[in-house]
């Protein structure tokens, strides 16, 4: 996103104030009556909502699909920081400590989309192509909000209304039932493909929503729903259709698996086609999660002059950051030795005794690395964030067609030819011939999602939407009534409507 458009929305933004628990209370009606007068104002307030998402909600999300996973320590890791979210990595959630609070705030930019479906599905200020990509745009955005919210807390507060003003009134909100906001999710789904119609396109680049966002929301939404909230086989075949939809309207030319898995994350890579929706950085613009990255995933140089690698020299890398999230110390050896994911994914140390015998300690990630500015010493993590991408595509296409008795081998090939490269061989690798693969086709997919995503925001939520019995046996979970977060104590309060998550009553 251009510095130029981010900063003519800084008004707006600047103009919303946190004031009640679901923060629903964004823009003032006298700045609300100064917006709205020309197309520039639609186009800048949209890319306000992909900013907010990209600088304020992206942390957030990242922590609400992943810290709960088998990715991350329970305790202090390797370099001997603080675990700053051990709450959350060893499953130990209470009301008094939840781990995120205010619903991560993700109602903030809820109010912002609903704001702006109420203003774009009146005017006469944009012409029909662009009023519909952009109710295309926040249609979608909603939905994979509350998607995010639904997963988490189960049954939550369902708004539709834009709020222009405080009002005590809208501090006293009781949570919609979890299987409603599931259908509603699912009709913002459908609003959003019927508002961008036969426009498959990216339209302003890989880091604005579009349609095949939308589609890719809509398989993993119902393929959340045919597992989860009894949606059974159609909803599983709805997933697929949907998926088809993406590979039917746009060419492998435009989106497809690149075929080095380390340049999908690339900084000089960004938008590349493998890409379906990320959210974009560059520097002097944006660090990753608004320079969270640098400060919870990534060690200090003068940690890693006291570790080796592999061979026994010394590490030489400029990161110079913070491990406050600790990944657990075997993560490293969930990958074959042969599959780049594991180089392109995670990087080891190693210690090193007097005659110079190495021995491993642990990792850390390495999939977002930044870059080195000229003249500067340390590295800018100023990477995009991707939300979906073509693996997305593939390996939920195999998962619905496990749940609708298909082969998946397709699918779960394509996405082991680009691990393997040069080793990769059909009839030792492919599926069903790899080590592992008589365990169950869900222990297959969980673990090239395992391998495929990590870091991306999405593993605490598989272990979940495959079931109860993995969150168990791969998690630090001891409780099975808590698999969904706590409402922390400040937003009971503020809004006596809300029950407690059940399980922690």
């Amino acid at each position: 996103m251009k510095k130029t458009i981010l900063m003519s929305v800084l008004g707006v933004i600047a103009a919303c104030s946190f004031s009640s628990c679901l923060d629903m209370t964004p823009i003032s009606e006298i700045t609300d009556e100064n917006m709205w007068k020309n197309e520039g104002h639609f186009t800048s307030f949209m890319y306000g909502i992909h900013s907010r998402l990209r600088d304020a909600d992206a942390q957030n999300l990242f922590m609400l699909g992943e810290l709960r996973s088998d990715i991350y320590n329970t305790g202090i890791g390797w370099t001997g920081e603080s675990n700053q979210v051990e709450e959350i990595t060893s499953n130990t959630l209470t009301e008094e400590r939840p781990g995120i609070e205010n619903y991560g705030g993700l109602y903030y930019n809820i109010n912002q989309i609903n704001l702006f479906l109420s203003r774009a599905e009146t005017t006469d200020l944009l012409s029909e192509a662009d009023r519909n990509y952009y109710l295309g745009e926040a249609y979608g955005l909603r939905a994979f909000y509350y998607f995010h919210l639904l997963r988490s807390w189960g049954n939550v507060v369902w708004n539709a209304d834009p709020s222009l003003g405080f009002e005590v009134g809208n501090l006293e909100r009781p949570a919609t039932d979890a299987s409603t906001v599931m259908q509603y999710i699912k009709d913002d789904i459908a609003s959003s493909e019927t508002a961008f119609g036969d426009d498959y396109s990216f339209r302003a680049g890989r880091s604005l929503w579009s349609k095949a966002a939308t589609l890719t929301l809509k398989a993993e939404a119902y393929l959340w729903s045919s597992r989860q909230m009894n949606g059974g086989t159609a909803d599983a075949q709805t997933a697929l259709e949907a998926l088809n939809d993406v590979q039917t309207h746009i060419s492998r030319t435009e989106l497809d698996l690149l075929p080095d898995f380390a340049s999908v994350f690339d900084y000089e890579n960004k938008g590349n086609n493998e890409i379906i929706f990320s959210l974009h950085a560059a520097y002097n613009e944006a660090d990753l999660f608004n320079g969270e990255w640098r400060n919870r995933m990534v060690p200090q140089q003068t940690t890693l002059s006291s570790y080796y690698e592999s061979d026994g020299s010394p590490i030489s890398l400029n990161f110079n950051g913070n491990v406050y999230y600790p990944l657990r110390e075997e993560l490293y050896s969930q990958f074959d030795e042969t599959d780049t994911r594991l180089s392109g994914t995670l990087r080891a140390v190693y210690s090193k005794d007097e005659s110079g015998t190495v021995a491993y300690v642990g990792c850390f990630a390495y999939k977002f690395r930044g870059m080195t500015p000229a003249g500067a010493s340390y590295r800018e993590f100023c990477d995009d964030y991707p939300i979906y991408r073509y693996a997305d595509v593939l390996l939920l296409k195999a998962e619905a067609e496990a749940v609708l008795g298909s082969d998946p081998a397709e699918e779960i090939n394509q996405i082991r030819q680009r691990a393997y490269a040069g080793a990769y061989e059909e009839a030792s690798m492919g599926y069903p011939h790899l080590a592992g693969d008589n365990e169950g086709i869900n222990e297959v997919l969980l673990r090239e999602r395992l391998r495929e995503f990590m870091f991306e925001g999405k593993r605490w939520y598989d272990l979940r939407r495959f079931g109860q019995e993995y969150v168990m046996k791969y998690s630090s979970l001891q409780n099975p009534d808590h698999l969904l977060w706590p409402i922390d104590t400040d937003t009971m309060t503020d809004n006596p409507a809300l029950t407690q998550t059940p399980g922690y009553e």
